[in-house]
């Protein structure tokens, strides 16, 4: 009853403040806290469709000073912001600038199939119905050479760029007669900056004046005229493409909200930001090249791409990349563009899958007030009690490298400010946020703590708010206290220590990583677990940390932590999701879920373990990865089902059997952004191995008379069940 109370307090905190915490009560000291393992972390939704979130149509009170700002407020008149049972509330801001709008830069690249082109043509043309009518619009193309194309009603217009130039914006706005005379006059935005006037040019023009304009020249992008000798690959300017649209967009648009939407057939081979030349014997870099500096385009690439990336965060705009290729296109040199921009990141095999074009739907989706869901140029701010200290953000982020008496010395991700800079928020973005207890001064036992996250954006449609989340915690001197190991949240402490891991893998050697991941995991059962000493079969762990332990074994075997069998470009799109997702999706990610649909129980689903038990001959199962979702027919199914047997009177509910498991999967996928990849495996079939690469190996090929067993795996996978028998015999050994 009383893990149930607590998990039900954890959604209920989740759903009405964006907010989980790995520990929910906190040690009133730095050396209590150290005693802990784990840092304490807040994983916070700063977007999030709060329940119980209220809206304020006032700007809100600043009272630095003393200034009896709400001397006139009483019990029957108080300010919205006073009443306790709001913990989140949203001003609407009536100074400066209203209705800014937002400018949304197409790069495209036209180095591509006839066929991917025309699906690809549609999917910008669907995407131009989804602005608002003051969104400015404008596009780039780009093959060997670059093209930014005027918004010109009279006469079609393009400015050819040379792919291996870099251009800055001063010579960009020299070379295309750019001027700002026309812009509006500055504002001052929150935290004493200020806002610049929004300007208009031939580039970038209002939707509302240029929507049949743009829609004319969507439908006359051509390929690239540059012909590809055999043994080749296509002369492919990407950087040099997006160089263009950030310098661009720095010309007229700095700290305005904008996105950069990229869409990417294939690699960089010219210019800057080049991954691999156009000769095909040479395949593009591997794991193994660049673990032994071998890549020889690699650190370049990355430096350019970093460079380009924190021009972007500091300008305000998201640099979105949708790749449509088989092969890799070298996301993983230019990982930092999405990771440092807040920018959206989706991986498909071809412009013509549906997975990128609901994916773009889905960005644009308006919720029932009308409005895309989608916040701009964001800054969160955290403030803490006197008794916390803030060690860093894990998150799609940048420092605003705004110091503070808060602020802690020793940091954890993007440390050293109280500020982070969000280009783009969705309503799933969720930051990691770590804290500390300060060493001077240790906390009042029993009383209470505070953190509060300040978030200043603009929506897509221009207008300006501040969010502010305002939470409570309870101090206990000890941290052995059963209080703060009941309400220990093993799901958001999983989550947070894989976003820990895999920021350390960034910069840490894999094995050191590994072996520290394991240590905490080792230090915290024998922190709140009880057992004799060297006792392995009394190894007792509570209801508050049961889960913990496989969980972390599902997060070793992840391709967060695992690049065996992985492109870097794979592991960069796994890992850059699972830093941004939040918690509910960061668990999904680590520790699928699996559903089993019988004959016998219809459309009903019953989930079971993650286990090679669980698949059976007779069964349909439902594994969602958040990255696949995966409906499994075992050898039964798939023969009833290839010969008609739901066609017959007696068999008439094995329609209903059949049908279920795809409507389920139907609905998850379309209410995921990015989607995800959709696929209905039979047993034996290739794509099973998404499956069977999931589940626990509980039986493989080492078990004798395994060719008997359902189930068997043919992997040397250290199982489940071995890993946490010797997690057992580490906790209680007497030598740990």
């Amino acid at each position: 009853m009383m893990s149930q109370k607590v998990n039900s307090a954890f959604a209920d905190n989740e759903s009405r403040d964006g907010v989980r915490m790995s520990f929910n009560c906190w040690p009133a000291s730095k050396i209590e806290a150290a005693k802990l393992v784990l840092p304490l972390g807040v994983m916070y939704t700063p977007f999030k469709k709060c329940e119980n979130k209220l809206d304020l149509q006032y700007d809100p009170v600043v009272c630095r000073t003393n200034n009896s700002s709400y001397a006139h407020a009483s019990e029957t008149d108080m300010p919205g912001e006073l009443y306790q049972e709001f913990s989140t509330v949203e001003y609407s801001i009536s100074s400066g600038i209203k209705n800014v709008p937002t400018a949304f830069l197409y790069v495209v690249d036209t180095c591509i199939e006839p066929c991917d082109l025309y699906a690809l043509k549609r999917t910008l043309l669907d995407s131009l119905h989804s602005l608002p009518p003051n969104t400015l619009c404008g596009l780039i193309t780009f093959g060997k050479y670059v093209y930014i194309h005027e918004i010109n009603p009279l006469v079609e217009k393009v400015y050819a760029f040379k792919g291996t130039k870099e251009y800055n914006s001063q010579e960009l706005r020299r070379l295309l007669k750019l001027d700002r005379q026309t812009a509006s006059p500055a504002s001052t935005l929150a935290y004493g900056k200020q806002e610049p006037s929004v300007p208009t040019n031939k580039f970038l023009k209002p939707l509302s004046e240029c929507f049949k304009i743009m829609e004319e020249i969507f439908k006359g992008i051509q390929l690239d005229t540059f012909k590809v000798q055999q043994g080749r690959r296509h002369i492919r300017s990407v950087g040099a493409a997006l160089s263009i649209a950030v310098n661009l967009l720095e010309t007229t648009h700095t700290n305005i909200g904008g996105r950069i939407m990229s869409f990417i057939g294939g690699a960089c081979t010219n210019g800057l930001g080049m991954i691999v030349d156009d000769d095909l014997k040479n395949t593009i870099r591997s794991h193994h090249d660049i673990e032994q500096s071998q890549a020889k385009y690699f650190k370049k690439a990355t430096k350019f791409y970093e460079a380009l990336a924190m021009k972007a965060s500091k300008n305000g705009h998201a640099v979105d990349i949708y790749i449509a290729a088989q092969d890799q296109i070298g996301l993983h040199e230019m990982k930092s563009l999405p990771s440092l921009t807040s920018g959206n990141l989706v991986l498909s095999d071809s412009f013509e899958s549906s997975l990128l074009s609901e994916s773009l739907k889905k960005l644009f989706a308006r919720d029932e007030t009308g409005n895309c869901q989608m916040a701009l140029n964001a800054v969160m701010e955290v403030r803490v009690s006197k008794e916390l200290q803030i060690l860093g953000c894990i998150g799609p982020c940048v420092s605003m490298g705004v110091k503070h008496d808060s602020v802690a010395d020793t940091e954890i991700g993007v440390g050293g400010t109280r500020q982070w800079k969000f280009c783009s928020l969705l309503p799933t973005t969720t930051p990691a946020i770590f804290f500390d207890i300060v060493p001077e001064a240790p906390a009042s036992a029993e009383g209470q703590g505070y953190i509060q996250f300040q978030t200043n954006y603009r929506t897509i449609n221009g207008d300006r708010r501040i969010r502010v989340t305002t939470i409570a915690r309870h101090f206990f001197t000890s941290s052995s206290d059963p209080m703060i190991r009941d309400w220990f949240d093993q799901d958001a402490a999983a989550v947070l220590l894989g976003r820990l891991s895999v920021f350390r893998l960034e910069r840490e050697d894999e094995s050191n990583v590994m072996r520290l991941l394991d240590r905490n995991l080792i230090k915290i059962c024998q922190k709140f677990s009880s057992f004799p000493i060297n006792t392995p079969e009394s190894f007792v762990l509570p209801q508050s940390l049961e889960l913990f332990p496989q969980t972390v074994y599902h997060l070793r075997r992840s391709p967060f932590l695992q690049v065996f069998n992985y492109s870097p470009d794979e592991t960069t799109f796994y890992r850059s999701i699972f830093l941004r997702e939040d918690t509910e999706s960061g668990i999904t990610m680590i520790q699928p879920y699996l559903f089993e649909y019988s004959p016998l129980t219809g459309k009903e689903s019953t989930p079971v373990s993650l286990d090679a038990t669980s698949l059976k001959k007779d069964i349909i199962l439902l594994m969602d990865t958040f990255f696949q979702v995966l409906v499994y027919h075992g050898a039964d199914v798939v023969y009833w089902k290839n010969n008609g047997f739901d066609k017959l009177p007696e068999y008439a509910h094995l329609k209903v059997f059949f049908k279920a498991p795809l409507e389920d999967a139907v609905e998850i996928v379309s209410n995921r952004f990015p989607l995800p990849r959709y696929v209905v495996p039979d047993e034996g079939a290739s794509h099973a191995r998404f499956l069977l690469n999931k589940v626990n190996p509980s039986i493989t090929h080492t078990h004798l008379n395994y060719q008997g067993e359902e189930g068997a795996i043919l992997t040397d996978d250290v199982s489940r069940e071995v890993f946490l028998h010797h997690l057992r015999t580490l906790v209680v050994s007497s030598q740990s």
